[in-house]
């Protein structure tokens, strides 16, 4: 398995559908904006959420939300935009989602913590998948940005 951490914000509120074997899915867009040669680039991809795990964040996940995704980065698609263009699609399984402090203040002006949700280990399609909330962690301070 591969692992990808990408951190951006929501170009789209989610949207949930169920697969044609009745499998909740839900998908939205993260913004990530990158710096190459002098020029700021966003890099775009599409995040898959599988079944139930993340219920609790979704209603506070928006257009615009900053979020922390860590899950496995499929096989990179390509197609051919409306402009003749090949562009290429990136898609992720979110196994865990986190919401960073980016600079926000708490109640009392202080730099508040991070709330992080994270699934179990890939679960069998009919068993219902619980996640857990965790803290701000030491970790943090080991990210490249």
């Amino acid at each position: 398995m591969n692992t990808i951490i990408i951190a951006g914000h929501l170009g789209s509120d989610p949207e949930t559908r169920f697969t044609p074997g009745g499998q909740k899915v839900t998908n939205f867009r993260l913004a990530v904006n990158t710096r190459s040669g002098g020029q700021d680039i966003t890099i775009w991809y599409r995040v898959a959420v599988w079944g139930d795990r993340f219920d609790n964040m979704m209603p506070h996940l928006k257009k615009g939300s900053a979020l922390i995704v860590t899950g496995e980065l499929k096989a990179p698609q390509t197609y051919v935009d409306r402009e003749g263009n090949t562009q290429v699609s990136l898609e992720v399984n979110a196994e865990m989602l986190k919401f960073p402090n980016f600079g926000r203040k708490n109640e009392q002006g202080e730099q508040g913590g991070s709330s992080s949700y994270q699934s179990r280990p890939a679960p069998q399609p009919a068993e219902q998948t619980a996640f857990q909330y965790g803290g701000s962690s030491q970790q943090e301070d080991d990210l490249p940005f």
